[in-house]
């Protein structure tokens, strides 16, 4: 099909679509094919999925429009003042601030607490489980705000992503060894979570942005590579914090 001729935004939504279809085949096949049952409620499924389709679009014009150019800009911006502090400032407050408001961490932060105070690991009341989620939250969200700044000082000092990342997840082992079993599993899910709708965009373009205002650095080669960063540090950030609450 020639979307060419279509407006814009038909075009976005049509792409959302494409983007949907495999899942969409993919459920209704199972339901069908292997359960042996009709989908059920199937009205509000077809309305449901129409929120995701026009949800998706708008989230990905958002980024497009807003997220994207903001964050390659002010990384532009940052790179010609030539401020070391500054630039690592930025970069650290914008991981914490994105890492606070990210919807999958707070899903994980409030789950974590009700399992922790189901297992006597923190007083059952909401309290106890509102300090605990907090906690956990803020403990993400500073080490995210440190694995962008330290993402950033690579960027700028041109050094080998691979080895920081290989030190890291040694780092990661050895803490698993000695961690609470019970805050290993979340610690690693914490790294995950992190990497989801808000954060991304908003790491992503940073970067990019200022590998492509610093001479000598290659955005492809330069610019990527600070959500592994982001994906580390929780885990090892999460594990310590469940040594000391322990």
């Amino acid at each position: 099909m020639n979307t060419r001729h279509l407006p814009v935004f038909l075009q976005a939504l049509l792409g959302s679509l494409r983007d949907l279809a495999p899942i969409l085949l993919v459920i209704t096949f199972f339901q069908l094919a292997v359960i042996g049952q009709p989908l059920p409620n199937l009205l509000d499924m077809l309305l449901g999925t129409l929120f995701v389709v026009i949800g998706l679009t708008l989230f990905v014009q958002g980024l497009e429009l807003g997220l994207f150019p903001i964050g390659s800009s002010m990384a532009h911006a940052f790179a010609r003042k030539g401020s070391l502090f500054w630039m690592l400032a930025f970069a650290f407050a914008l991981g914490f601030g994105t890492t606070v408001a990210e919807p999958a961490l707070i899903a994980v932060a409030e789950e974590a607490a009700e399992v922790a105070a189901e297992g006597g690991m923190i007083e059952d009341d909401p309290d106890a489980m509102s300090r605990y989620a907090r906690g956990l939250r803020y403990t993400v969200a500073l080490s995210v705000g440190l694995a962008i700044a330290l993402g950033v000082l690579r960027i700028i000092r041109g050094w080998a992503v691979h080895y920081l990342i290989v030190g890291g997840y040694i780092g990661v082992i050895v803490m698993t060894l000695f961690a609470p079993r019970e805050i290993i599993g979340i610690a690693y899910d914490s790294g995950g979570v992190t990497t989801s709708t808000i954060t991304v965009p908003l790491v992503t373009a940073p970067g990019v942005g200022l590998a492509s205002s610093i001479k000598g650095r290659n955005p492809m080669v330069d610019g990527f590579g600070l959500i592994a960063f982001v994906s580390l540090t929780p885990m090892i950030f999460v594990m310590g914090y469940g040594m000391l609450i322990s």
